[in-house]
């Protein structure tokens, strides 16, 4: 028959969906009220409707569509849901699986998003740091002040890291950990954008990529998206004290990289107490994101019952962040307010653990949203879906 169209179900998939947090997706009776309620949906094709057709039936196809990257999981829809069906976590949960889907290795994408494996997930920088460790102690390693690398053993005297753990051995670790993220995640929009190319929605793109790309980057800095939620109004402000956290500490990184590498000053955290305002900013940045991502924790909590509690997916990186910051604040704490080695060069070392963790496996971790909502984002807005 012309123009007959073959639909495959793949029992499989909506047995993922189910297992990973999407078990209303069942609910769903196809009554519209979802894409009505949303502020974010757009009149064209809205979401998120057609998605949960798609969970209902598993079309794995739906892991391809921007349109699961333009919900902003409001949860608007799920409270207004008649059937108690949650869109809000289905869509959530398709995202998840698109980052499995797109990316490389898939395998280590399903270990990151399942709780059993965390174990093994934080053990691997445990190990490979305690290595480094151990074998810049064996070869003798000349550090700061002149002294010798003594492998696991704290060192006595002041509290200096780098004495403990060279700052070249710490670049090499993390530009490495940057560098694999990096080629995952190109690897990852360069598959998906040749997925939504191929006119999911009949279009054609309009406009540049970058001049799009400018404007779509503002939206996301302003969180203007985010501010049209309703029962989640308040994640907007959360969120951007976490983002802003993330480029204030990023800004005093990349200070004390270009300080170290480019003027070969060989301890530029020592010149903290000259540059005051490189502490300022790096104080804010810890104190916004903590401050930011315990809102986020509670906006959570108070919202669970509404929105629902959200998967291990979402928790996931929210104790993530927190760890990176907390573990940060107390090596800063441990060395410059109450100075106690003992204590000190193993907070650091969890610290190391944790930003280690943070970078290596963004690409499968919640994340990667800021990636692929992103590219998503530029595609709605190349296509004029709203944006």
């Amino acid at each position: 028959m012309a123009g007959e169209t073959v639909i495959k179900p793949d029992l499989d998939f909506i047995k993922r969906i189910v297992a990973a947090g999407g078990d209303t997706a069942k609910k769903c009776y196809q009554c519209d009220t979802c894409s009505v309620v949303c502020n974010l949906s757009p009149d064209n094709k809205p979401f998120p409707r057609k998605e949960m057709i798609q969970a209902q039936w598993g079309l794995k196809d739906v892991l391809k569509s921007p349109d699961i990257w333009l919900c902003h999981q409001c949860s608007d829809c799920t409270v207004y849901c008649p059937r108690g069906a949650k869109p809000g976590e289905v869509l959530a949960v398709l995202r998840q699986m698109a980052i499995e889907h797109y990316a490389f290795p898939s395998l280590l994408a399903r270990l990151v998003g399942d709780i059993k494996f965390l174990p093994l997930l934080v053990l691997f920088p445990v190990l490979l740091l305690l290595f480094v460790l151990k074998a810049l102690g064996v070869l003798g390693v000349r550090v700061a002040e002149g002294l010798t690398h003594q492998g696991l053993a704290i060192p006595k005297g002041t509290i200096i890291y780098s004495k403990w753990f060279p700052t070249l051995a710490i670049d090499a670790i993390f530009l490495g950990a940057a560098a694999f993220a990096v080629f995952v995640f190109f690897q990852g929009v360069k598959r998906f954008w040749n997925d939504i190319n191929v006119n999911p929605w009949t279009v054609r793109l309009k406009g540049g990529i970058v001049k799009n790309l400018v404007a779509v980057l503002t939206d996301i800095l302003a969180h203007n998206r985010f501010k049209k939620c309703e029962t989640t109004f308040a994640r907007s402000l959360n969120h951007l004290m976490v983002v802003f956290g993330f480029i204030f500490l990023a800004v005093v990184t990349g200070t004390a990289f270009l300080l170290e590498w480019v003027f070969h000053i060989e301890s530029p955290y020592n010149l903290f107490s000259h540059l005051w305002w490189l502490k300022v900013i790096a104080l804010m940045g810890t104190g916004l994101l903590l401050y930011g991502i315990y809102q986020v924790y509670l906006a959570r909590q108070a919202n669970a019952e509404k929105a629902g509690p959200g998967t291990y997916f979402d928790w996931q990186l929210i104790y993530l962040v927190a760890a990176v910051g907390l573990t940060g604040a107390l090596s800063y704490g441990l060395r410059a307010l109450l100075p106690i080695p003992v204590l000190a060069y193993p907070v650091y070392f969890l610290h190391l653990v944790c930003i280690f963790c943070l970078f290596f496996y963004a690409p499968f971790t919640k994340l990667a949203h800021l990636v692929y909502r992103t590219v998503a984002m530029l595609y709605a807005r190349m296509s004029d879906r709203g944006f």
